[in-house]
């Protein structure tokens, strides 16, 4: 990845790049059947794009053109090494258009231009890669049937897919969800976040530059009861991966009980800890996760570490690195790559926000933060939480770190499974048997040990309890959730069965 710009040379190409307008449907932009969607530069209120939305209508078309395409088998039956080929293809052109992709997310989502250069873009390429690369590497399987058979275990594309997206990290997401999806030989219908559709609609348009065949990936921006409803209720649509919030996934559920019981995958919330016990070693390198953990990405991401459950012998010192080290991070501009929080994603965000700092202000104690303009928060540390507050057990979704005091071991594996999610965790200690013990103990999907993250394309990604359902991301166990095994049995035997006998 190439130096970053300055911020007038970003400003300079966000003021020349062309925004796609229309849904992608059946291999060309076309005219939604719905109201137009406008969609705004967070930062700045200013409109960026009027989209043409979608409705039920369009997701009818959407899903028939979707069926045909897989039922022709130009890509659900193309040999996988030729599909690896087109995704790879796809990756390069996505490369090509790096810098355009990362200066449309910034504008789409408020993110900071330097995240979307440095960890966004790169990633996206690096999964449409990797599970481009993996697809003709996942070997089927034969069962023991003994001399008289031969037993067949084989994957199959489950067929129409659904992928709903998050607006936090719009063009990662779409990556995590098409990458497996097309690899296996499915077709593919996003649904982007309402507020943020710009960079799915480009990637669909390189996708078809790429050679994949009409039908295989088309995009409908819209609201969710225009288009993520009637998506959910399809009859016709095998599969609905879906990320964002608890309450949403828990729709997608009832849409799958009340149609065709077709598949779902959630990744969802979460209330992630931070555990930080007495023998921690290097704080300052603790300090350092723990405020990247807490505000990357303005606390708009579901693996976040907004809770410290710090033990009370090194609880002074570690805060004290934590605020300086929060200092550094600075609030602007998110075309400016001097700044590390963008602005968060819509006016109705920021209320919500809003509301958790005043009951911070009011339940515990301010360290740091707690400042809004406009759509611009302040990294913000709460002290002296307690287990019942509404800031240790409610997603918040912003750049807000509850810090929660402990006295031992045992309580602080209380206190972080003490949640109704179970996404990601991290644990900070010397001790390699504490370690492994927190590690085990914690329920949540990713544990990390003396640092913050989430793996890598490598790991799968998925929480326990309301934070996930149905299957990981990442990983080959990504390809798992995006086929269907099928059972082959051949009868190898000389003889006719024997009658049964009543």
């Amino acid at each position: 990845m190439s130096d970053l710009l300055t911020r007038e040379e970003y400003a300079a190409l966000a003021a020349n790049i062309d925004f796609p307008r229309a849904a992608f449907i059946d291999g060309k932009f076309k005219p939604g059947s719905g109201a137009v969607l406008p969609t705004y530069n967070p930062a700045t209120g200013e409109l960026i794009a009027e989209i043409a939305a979608c409705n039920g209508a369009d997701v009818d078309f959407a899903v028939s053109k979707a069926r045909e395409a897989f039922d022709q088998g130009h890509w659900s039956r193309l040999h996988p090494s030729e599909r690896k080929d087109v995704l790879i293809r796809l990756a390069k052109l996505i490369t090509r258009s790096r810098r355009e992709l990362a200066v449309m997310e910034s504008l789409d989502s408020g993110k900071p231009i330097r995240d979307c250069e440095t960890i966004d873009i790169p990633e996206t390429i690096q999964t449409i890669k990797w599970h481009a690369e993996a697809v003709d590497k996942i070997y089927d399987q034969t069962a023991p049937g003994g001399d008289n058979a031969i037993a067949m275990i084989v994957r199959e594309p489950v067929g129409v897919v659904g992928a709903v997206l998050p607006w936090n990290f719009p063009l990662l997401m779409l990556a995590w969800k098409i990458g497996p999806a097309l690899a296996a030989g499915n077709s593919v219908i996003v649904k982007p976040a309402e507020q943020t559709s710009l960079t799915a609609l480009k990637v669909a348009e390189l996708a078809m530059e790429a050679g994949l065949p009409r039908g295989v990936l088309q995009v409908l921006p819209g609201d969710g009861p225009s288009v993520g409803e009637p998506l959910g209720l399809h009859p016709d649509v095998d599969m609905v991966s879906f990320t964002g919030s608890t309450e949403t996934g828990r729709r997608f559920l009832r849409y799958a009980a009340d149609s065709n019981l077709k598949k779902i995958v959630l990744e969802c919330g979460g209330k992630n800890p931070a555990v930080v016990l007495e023998d921690a070693e290097d704080l300052d390198l603790v300090a350092g996760h723990i405020v990247n953990a807490a505000f990357w990405n303005m606390g708009e991401n579901c693996s976040a570490c907004s809770r410290l459950i710090v033990h009370e012998a090194v609880k002074k010192p570690l805060l004290e690195r934590i605020l300086a080290r929060t200092r550094d991070w600075k609030v602007g501009d998110p075309l400016d790559p001097a700044n590390h929080l963008g602005a968060l994603i819509d006016a109705d965000h920021c209320s919500k926000v809003g509301n958790y700092l005043k009951a911070g202000k009011k339940d515990a104690s301010g360290l740091i933060g707690g400042k809004t303009e406009g759509a611009f928060v302040e990294p913000t540390i709460f002290d002296n939480v307690k287990t019942g507050d509404v800031l240790a057990r409610e997603e918040i979704f912003g750049p807000v770190l509850s810090v929660i005091t402990v006295s031992s071991f045992d309580q602080a594996m209380e206190v972080a499974n003490d949640t109704a999610y179970g996404l990601a965790a991290s644990v900070f200690t010397a001790n390699a048997r504490k370690a492994v013990r927190a590690a085990r103990m914690i329920r949540a999907g990713t544990v990390t040990v003396n640092c913050y993250g989430e793996g890598d394309i490598s790991t799968p990604f998925g929480g326990y309890k309301q934070s996930g359902f149905g299957g990981r991301d990442n990983g080959i166990h990504a390809h798992d959730q995006y086929t269907e095994l099928k059972t082959i049995w051949i009868d190898l035997s000389d003889s006719a069965p024997e009658e049964n006998v009543g």
